[in-house]
Order: structure tokens, then sequence, then C-alpha cells
């Protein structure tokens, strides 16, 4: 069965989220850690998706 492909919609709204649970400051350092790796994971997939889409847009203006 094909996995699912994860929107950019999602990976940012994952991307606010860890971004919004690093910011309290009742989070622990082991937390923040799993929620910057998240955030960082999130992050790389936004920009991928950009990157595909740019691509897209140049093949079509050409």
């Amino acid at each position: 069965m094909a996995e699912k492909k994860t929107t950019f919609e999602e990976s940012l709204k994952k991307l606010e989220e860890a971004s919004e649970k690093l910011k309290s400051q009742e989070t622990s350092l082991e937390d923040a850690i799993k929620n910057y790796e998240e955030g960082l994971t999130a992050y790389k997939e936004c920009s991928k998706i950009l990157e595909e889409a740019q691509q897209r847009v140049e093949v079509l203006t050409k």
C-alpha cells in the first residue's frame, strides 16, 4: 500500500505546533529537544515541497 504524501499545509501545521511547544516555559529539556527535532523535520518537508513546486512552475513558464 502506498504511503500518503504529506501536504505543505500539514507540514506547516506541524512546524507551527512544534514552534508553539518550544515557546512554552513549562517544556522540559527532553521535550524541547523532541519538539525541535519534529519542527526541523517539518521544516525540511516544507522546503522540499516548495522546491518541487518552484521547479514545476519553472518548467511550465518555459
